[in-house]
């Protein structure tokens, strides 16, 4: 596995990737400070760490050019290519960081952190707990405007495919 870099000509942000299967993903959250991005808890330490929050609107637009969200499809791909929904947390999360000895492997590289997530009513939780990542999919069984999340917990090793309204 080869680290790669970006920089964000937006902020001056370097951001490692990785490649993993036939495509190139961020291996940091995004951290580009937006109208309607927040910090976990409000504090800086946390947003150094675990990079920002936004609602899903927000991240449909805060990604720098040449980088989208991942659709559910390329979600698939990435799980498929390190060997399915079941293993697939445990390989994807960081060595360090989890909750109740709910640490990765991080075989790939991707590094991912339990940053917690922001509920639509404003209320920020579970750090250490979780992670989630927008998918840029919305759900088309229902008019309420949805869209598709993927997210990792602490106390499980497989990645999760939910809807947010």
């Amino acid at each position: 596995m080869d680290d790669l870099f970006f920089t964000d000509p937006r902020d001056g942000k370097k951001y490692r990737t990785v490649k993993i299967g036939n495509k190139i993903w961020m291996a940091e959250n995004l951290n580009y400070e937006t109208g309607n991005s927040w910090c976990y808890g409000n504090n800086e330490s946390n947003n150094r760490k675990y990079s920002r929050l936004y609602d899903w609107n927000t991240a449909m637009k805060a990604c720098p050019a040449g980088w989208h969200l991942p659709t559910n499809d390329d979600w698939r791909d990435l799980i498929q290519a390190i060997g399915g929904e079941n293993a697939a947390g445990k390989k994807l999360k960081s060595k360090t960081g989890w909750n109740n000895n709910g640490n990765g492997t991080d075989e790939f590289g991707f590094s991912a952190l339990p940053g917690g997530y922001r509920r639509i009513d404003g209320y920020i939780y579970e750090i250490n707990d979780s992670g989630v990542w927008w998918s840029a999919t919305e759900d088309e069984n229902n008019s309420g405007g949805g869209a598709y999340y993927r997210s990792l917990n602490s106390n499980f090793n497989d990645v999760c495919e939910n809807v947010r309204y």
